[in-house]
């Protein structure tokens, strides 16, 4: 049943998306003329491709209907500006890739190890020098509300040791610090990444 939806839905939803990267590529030149190379980094896409335990869609259905606009828009902002391009989508993308980065995208963010094949060392060794990794300071859904400090500090030293050395790792939480989250936990990160940082 949704095959034979996108497929009647196919030149509509074309006709979508190329609408939509037609106003963002105009945007995009306001925001350039207006801005310039002010801006270090833009948000393109919060469109998540995957849940806990895999894909929300195939990846050829990926190629067809986001990698070619999402090209469009990246090509541009690397041919008219120093921006990186910043997306984010949760859960296990590992299959996607390669073709987020055939289409040109700087930034990842959450980085959910948590997800379905999520493997912090392969996602270093493999895409460490082709992304930047926005994200995966620390589990928000188990290690950051639930853990105890100690938890909390070994995790965030460990996810620096793997991702911050070499460059290409920015700190953030793996998603939202929800409400379960308590202060002493909150310090534990935050003593973490101090502690990270004068050890250098």
């Amino acid at each position: 049943m949704e095959s034979r939806v996108c497929i009647l839905l196919r030149p509509y939803l074309s006709l979508l998306f190329e609408m939509q990267v037609e106003t963002g590529l105009k945007n995009a030149e306001l925001i350039r003329q207006a801005c310039g190379d002010k801006i270090q980094v833009v948000y393109i896409s919060g469109t998540d491709f995957g849940t806990q335990n895999g894909p929300f869609m195939s990846l050829d259905s990926f190629r067809e209907f986001y990698k070619p606009y999402y090209k469009r828009i990246n090509d541009w902002v690397h041919k008219n500006t120093n921006w990186k391009t910043f997306y984010h989508t949760c859960g296990a993308v590992m299959a996607f890739l390669q073709d987020f980065y055939e289409a040109g995208m700087d930034i990842l963010n959450p980085v959910q190890l948590s997800a379905k094949g999520m493997d912090g060392k392969i996602l270093k060794e493999k895409w460490g020098d082709k992304f930047v990794f926005w994200g995966g300071g620390i589990d928000t859904q188990h290690t950051l509300p639930f853990g105890t400090p100690d938890d909390v500090y070994r995790e965030v030293r460990e996810r620096l040791e793997l991702f911050a050395r070499g460059g290409g790792f920015v700190f953030n939480t793996t998603h939202n610090i929800q409400s379960p989250t308590s202060a002493e936990n909150l310090m534990a990160m935050f003593q973490a990444i101090e502690d990270f940082k004068n050890a250098k």
